[in-house]
């Protein structure tokens, strides 16, 4: 399921982005950034706070919390000077420890479908943004191993296990500040609400800090 949404949005950017072209009223704006998520350990019932029940173990082990480097990239389409369509990924780079006592890490991603508004004039330099939608949130859990033939020489090797997926609510504002006509960055605060996401964190709260930098096809 994550993988099919994730290639719909794909194809459908392309697809706008080869409308685009034709309609020349109309705007398409790519982006890419870094920024991060942030959450907090969860706790399993009967557990002390914050730390998780093992199945492996069989013992309560400390939780570790969302964070890290995020990667971030996206797509608006414009089909009315204020309103347009977006579709969004955010993914930790890397792999985070979430259970190193078992040997295991977690991945976080979301993904989210959009309305955009944009108020203002769209031909000025700094052209504020709401977006508001639903998706999902994947944790994707996976096995680490390290074997060792002496002291210094080690190799350790990930396998993925399992995911955890979840629908979400999805709100953001941000700020496109164009540096050319057609470059701009756009600094954004994300709000993600996923249903059961603390079952694997704190929250089903998730706020989310972004950067990105970005072009507008069309722009008049």
């Amino acid at each position: 399921m994550h993988k099919m949404l994730v290639r719909a949005a794909l194809l459908l950017s392309l697809l706008v982005l080869a409308v685009a072209h034709r309609v020349s009223a109309q705007e398409l704006s790519g982006y890419f950034g870094l920024g991060t998520a942030t959450n907090g350990p969860t706790t399993t019932p009967g557990c002390p706070s914050k730390t998780i029940f093992d199945d492996f173990t069989g013992n309560c082990e400390p939780a570790h919390k969302m964070g890290g480097v995020f990667g971030v990239f996206g797509a608006d389409y414009m089909f009315r000077e204020h309103l347009g369509f977006n579709a969004e990924y955010a993914f930790r780079f890397a792999q985070a420890s979430y259970l190193p006592e078992a040997g295991l890490n977690a991945r976080p991603a979301f993904y989210d479908f959009n309305a955009v508004y944009q108020p203002g004039p769209s031909h000025s330099r700094i052209v504020p943004v709401l977006t508001g939608g639903v998706g999902g949130a994947k944790v994707s859990l996976y096995f680490n191993q390290q074997a060792c033939a002496i002291s210094n020489v080690c190799n350790s090797q990930s396998q993925f296990i399992a995911s955890a997926n979840h629908f979400q609510v999805h709100g953001a504002v941000g700020v496109k500040i164009y540096v050319t006509p057609a470059l701009f960055i756009k600094p954004q605060f994300d709000a993600h609400y996923v249903h059961n996401l603390d079952q694997q964190y704190e929250r089903n709260f998730v706020p989310m800090y972004t950067v990105s930098v970005g072009y507008t096809f069309g722009r008049r």
